[in-house]
């Protein structure tokens, strides 16, 4: 997880929180974390590049659609990156 940008941990725990989102709720939630615009040129990538590491995983919904879901390597390095965090911030 340490290689993963800032960008794409905020994906990790997003997808992590929910319920197999889709490509547009993960992109809903994220512009709504920044308050600015994601276009699909940068979400896309990242998404693929959490699968390509293997913490997350893609399927389909249909057709059009894919799903995401957060994989045990994707739980496990959150936890990981938790505890690293517990040590810097207060609890």
């Amino acid at each position: 997880m340490e290689d993963l940008t800032g960008f794409q941990r905020d994906l990790l725990y997003v997808i992590a929180g929910a319920d197999q989102p889709s490509g547009q709720d993960i992109k809903d939630e994220v512009e709504s974390y920044y308050s600015s615009d994601i276009n699909h040129g940068r979400l896309y990538p990242n998404l693929d590049t959490l699968v390509n590491k293997g913490f997350v995983e893609k399927g389909e919904l249909d057709r059009r659609t894919n799903y995401y879901a957060i994989t045990d390597e994707g739980n496990t390095a959150i936890q990981e990156r938790r505890e690293w965090e517990s040590q810097y911030v207060d609890p």
